[in-house]
């Protein structure tokens, strides 16, 4: 046969032929395997919970949202813009609170939509759309709602059968209070869709939880009376999922994971808020003096080998995890076994979540990963418990704390939300009151995830990123309250590794020899500044930026305290990188000295950068953020002879220029 085949065949008409038949094999190979695209889906189905092992097939899952409304019969559709998962709880609350009316609902993630698909929103007829919509930022769509937000916007869609209401998240202290919300209920009036309430707009800076439960008391009864849905009390008290416990291997069980089962064993990119990278810490350092009665950590994150971009100015997403004190106390006080495995099923059995968070996993894991057991109880969890106590007065407490008017809710608002009492609490002082663990872990939120500005520059350090967090701890009386991330953080060893990704800002700006750049930023608002200061130094080594000006302007408490990257910045102003270090200190003197005054002393070096540059800030929005904005006002009045009206419209014009940029919180 080899004989035959040389015979017809030189050496070379061989290896071509080998060669060819090599590619074919890797082009079929390569035709066969699964669209990345469709891969991502199936990752992010797994986040919802919808394509663990064992979960019930939805036939109608990869149809459009029209198509849904229609075959599984819905009426609602809940739309939700989220970018720390609180517009998300409202949405699923709001879900479950039509069941009183015995209506069927679709809660959608906006990202999850193609952007054609919106325009079917002229198809539903006879159908209510409910948007709960965050502002993020300076009156910015949350990452999930950017694409929908650009389409409302432009669209001309005739929405004439729709009804519609909207609830908007934001906070007081920035300028753009609930701008997306008023976007929203705005433009869906001028579609020709049907209000059913005014819009409703939650203040996180004062008491959010109260503003959407009296907006929801209200809007319930409108859109029952609007579409003649008769109330059906004892609906709402069902369950929306039910416990099943399982025996499989520990390999099959997540263990902390966000996204596919194993993820953070067999690690793939690309990674994000649905996928994150777990890092391994590098570094864990204290910036505070032993002087100091609190904690500010420097944690350096390796990226190693996951492809992970940013910029400086960036802020990383960090997933915590629950003290192992909270969870070790609810597993005492509810008396179950922490170590099994089990499902939280949906009822609902054409929803795509078919999971409250990843299943199966651990009751010890869901507590310590999927659940926040810190945060000050719902009055609606408080409600669903109370029926467990066998305590009559303890049982009364609760309910009584679990109304939405008069007494009670006076007494739910300063003893759990003034106080900050927990599930943990709550269920340490109502001892009597023993609710079973799945039902607890059903109520609960999800544990969300934490931003933090980041404080470094890639082109200074490679594959690395780093954070600068101070630690929230503080006491109520005798009990001791802790932040969720922050001391997740603090006791993380060097070698141990934490579920983080990158999320873009739009605080950007230029490196020009002829501009001036100010910097303002007090505590940890330095964080960005830091790694724009490094990236100045990383180019003026390579010879790319030589001039301008580039000004700090640094506050704390008191220099041998809390002054943190205090040499390191003082070695920045020696070697040129910063043209300028002013530095304010609130308790070094009998004077207490802030940023703002600092800016005021140097007006000249500011209206520079107004003139021609950046003025940057970091920090608190409530009252420092504010204040430099007042300051930056007088000083165009003063400096160009302005009104104050003037003067507030030339800010504008100059926030609108992209040159004012705020990183505040």
């Amino acid at each position: 046969m080899a004989d035959w085949l040389s015979s017809l065949f030189d050496t070379s008409d061989l290896y071509t032929m080998l060669i060819v038949a090599v590619l074919g094999l890797a082009a079929y190979w390569y035709m066969n395997q699964p669209d990345p695209r469709t891969s991502r889906k199936n990752d992010l189905r797994t986040l919802n919970g919808s394509a663990t092992p064992n979960s019930r097939p939805n036939v109608y899952a990869d149809e459009g949202f029209a198509a849904r409304l229609k075959n599984e019969h819905r009426d609602i559709l809940i739309i939700y813009g989220s970018q720390t998962g609180t517009a998300e709880e409202l949405s699923g609350r709001l879900s479950k609170n039509f069941t009183r009316y015995g209506r069927k609902t679709l809660v959608l993630d906006p990202e999850e939509v193609e952007e054609d698909e919106w325009n079917k929103l002229a198809e539903l007829d006879s159908h209510l759309l409910v948007l709960c919509m965050a502002t993020y930022g300076e009156g910015d769509p949350t990452d999930n709602a950017q694409k929908f937000i650009e389409w409302i916007k432009t669209t001309d869609a005739n929405l004439s059968k729709l009804k519609f209401a909207v609830f908007g998240l934001g906070n007081k202290t920035y300028e753009h209070y609930n701008e997306i919300g008023k976007i929203c209920d705005r433009r869906l009036e001028e579609l020709g869709a049907k209000r059913v309430i005014e819009l409703g707009m939650g203040d996180d800076d004062a008491n959010l939880e109260e503003d959407f439960c009296k907006w929801r008391d209200v809007f319930l009864p409108a859109a029952a009376s609007s579409f003649g849905w008769e109330l059906d009390p004892e609906a709402e008290s069902a369950r929306q999922y039910r416990l099943q416990l399982v025996e499989t291997t520990p390999d099959r069980l997540y263990s902390g994971e966000f996204g596919r089962l194993n993820s953070h064993v067999k690690p793939r990119p690309p990674f994000d808020q649905k996928t994150p990278f777990f890092a391994t810490i590098k570094v864990n350092r204290e910036l505070h003096t032993e002087k100091s009665d609190r904690s500010c950590r420097h944690i350096e994150f390796d990226l190693g080998t996951s492809m992970i971009r940013y910029e400086a100015g960036d802020h990383l997403g960090v997933y915590p995890t629950n003290e192992t004190v909270l969870v070790d106390k609810i597993c005492s006080l509810l008396e179950f076994n922490p170590t099994q495995a089990f499902k939280l099923i949906n009822l609902d059995e054409e929803s795509n979540k078919k999971h409250p968070f990843p299943c199966p996993t651990t009751f010890r894991v869901a507590l310590s990963h999927y659940v926040d057991i810190s945060a000050p109880v719902k009055a609606h969890v408080l409600k669903a418990i109370a029926e467990f106590a066998t305590d009559e007065e303890q049982k009364k407490k609760l309910i009584l704390m679990s109304n939405s008017e008069g007494e009670g809710h006076t007494l739910f608002n300063d003893y759990v939300t003034r106080e900050r009492r927990s599930i943990v609490d709550i269920l340490s002082e109502f001892s009597s009151c023993k609710p079973p663990i799945d039902l607890v872990l059903e109520l609960l939120p999800r544990l969300q995830v934490r931003y933090y500005s980041i404080s470094s520059s890639p082109k200074a350090v490679d594959k690395s990123v780093h954070i600068t967090a101070v630690v929230t701890q503080y006491k109520i009386g005798e009990r001791q309250i802790n932040g969720v991330c922050t001391t997740f953080l603090r006791h993380k060893a060097v070698g141990d590794t934490v579920p983080i990704f990158v999320r873009k800002s739009t605080m950007r700006m230029t490196y020009n020899d002829t501009q001036t750049v100010v910097m303002i930023g007090p505590g940890t608002g330095i964080a960005p500044f830091r790694g724009f200061i490094q990236e100045r130094k990383a180019l003026i080594d390579r010879g790319t930026v030589g001039g301008g000006k580039f000004a700090l302007f640094f506050g704390c408490r008191h220099p041998d305290i809390d002054f943190i990257y205090k040499d390191e910045l003082e070695q920045y102003k020696k070697d040129g990188v910063l043209s300028h270090l002013f530095t304010a200190f609130s308790r070094e003197g009998p004077k207490k000295v802030y940023v703002q005054d600092k800016l005021v002393e140097n007006e000249d070096l500011v209206y520079a950068a107004y003139q021609n540059g950046f003025v940057l800030v970091c920090g608190d929005a409530k009252n420092m953020a504010r204040d430099v904005q007042q300051c930056l006002i007088k000083m165009i009045a003063k400096k160009e002879s302005k009104s104050e009206e003037e003067a507030q419209t030339a800010f504008k014009t100059f926030e609108k220029s992209r040159r004012y940029l705020a990183d505040v919180w």
